[in-house]
């Protein structure tokens, strides 16, 4: 490997721990809203009563994480552009949204400095879809107990 085709460690670590701890916020907004949303339903007596409400529910809460997601992609993309990696955004979000849900493509990549921002944003992805999935998977969860009795 040639001096120039050195990866970097320090400067790709603090700015993905920086990003990291950003999308962490974010997500955690967006888990606020959700369950202060499916909260509201539940005392106003619209959660847990119909096939067709408690739908409409679980559809708010996946788009709402699908939001955050999406916002959290451009975060990156913003880093990416930061960092001087690309010029244009749209190439940095896509390039972020392809390490974020760790399809790697591997059409664009790096440079060696900031090459270690891509397995530290897949990493942040894994973790944040785990907590959309979990909430997601605790709205329908308190749906049921709430529909149907047998299932508390």
């Amino acid at each position: 490997m040639r001096s120039a085709e050195k990866i970097l460690i320090w400067s790709p670590l603090l700015v993905g721990i920086a990003a990291t701890v950003c999308t962490i916020v974010i997500h955690g907004l967006m888990a606020g809203t959700i369950v202060r949303v499916v909260r509201r339903d539940f005392e106003r007596g619209r959660a847990g009563v119909g096939f067709f409400t408690d739908l409409v529910i679980v559809i708010g809460a996946t788009l709402t994480a699908l939001v955050g997601h999406l916002v959290e992609i451009g975060l990156w993309a913003g880093a990416l552009v930061l960092c001087g990696e690309f010029s244009d955004f749209g190439a940095a979000f896509y390039h972020s949204a392809v390490n974020y849900t760790t399809l790697g493509y591997g059409d664009l990549v790096m440079s060696w400095s900031w090459r270690m921002l891509g397995p530290m944003e897949a990493a942040d992805g894994m973790l944040m879809f785990g907590v959309s999935t979990a909430m997601i998977f605790g709205v329908i969860q308190r749906l049921l107990q709430e529909r149907f009795s047998d299932a508390r």
